[in-house]
């Protein structure tokens, strides 16, 4: 009678069942990119000082042309800094910058003169969607923003540090329906000024 080896007798039973891989691990980390981690610390750099802006691009009928603009880096923490705008006696504006679970945030605080929000135009912003870079951070702009103005859809605002030359804000509204929108000012970081006063309802 023939014999078949060994091995090839195991050969016909049932294989041991593969054992299971444990799940891949996310290779995306929560929080800044190292690029925005950079530009945060740059942001953090000017914390206290002011600066004088130019209009770069802004629509013909904007003030901003006609107007002196200051920004003022007024208040910093590790995970907020609040700019103030002043845009002449208009003392309304705020940009906060933020740190966020996936990145950085750029929020528009405006206030009434009597300090109290401007419920008709204020909390408007985004997240960041991309790392970015370590000079230019850019800010497509969130749902409430959108709800809030419809042709925002396809719009971004943007910051930009370049240490020791400018400072930049400025946002783009690409032409879908109608007009687009364009804005940049940019402030001289050769040139500190005198801090202005504080942005109206921050008096304390």
């Amino acid at each position: 009678m023939l014999l078949l080896p060994a091995f090839a007798l195991a050969g016909c039973g049932e294989a041991d069942p593969p054992e299971e891989s444990a799940p891949p691990e996310a290779t995306s980390e929560l929080g800044p990119s190292p690029e925005q981690e950079v530009f945060w610390a740059n942001l953090q750099a000017l914390c206290g000082e002011a600066f004088v802006g130019e209009t770069i691009e802004a629509p013909s009928t904007s003030d901003w042309w006609e107007s002196e603009l200051i920004m003022h880096v007024r208040e910093c923490s590790d995970d907020e800094i609040r700019i103030p705008l002043h845009v002449d006696d208009d003392r309304s504006r705020t940009w906060v910058v933020s740190r966020s679970d996936t990145g950085l945030r750029l929020k528009h605080d405006h206030r009434l003169a009597d300090g109290t929000p401007d419920t008709t135009n204020t909390d408007y912003g985004g997240d960041t969607g991309e790392p970015g870079t370590e000079i230019r951070q850019e800010f497509p702009a969130d749902q409430y923003s959108i709800d809030a103005v419809p042709g925002r859809a396809d719009q971004f605002w943007f910051l930009e540090v370049l240490p020791g030359e400018i400072f930049a804000y400025g946002l783009l509204r690409e032409a879908t329906e109608g007009e687009g929108l364009r804005y940049r000012v940019e402030f001289d970081l050769t040139r500190p000024v005198e801090p202005p006063p504080a942005p109206w309802g921050f008096e304390g």
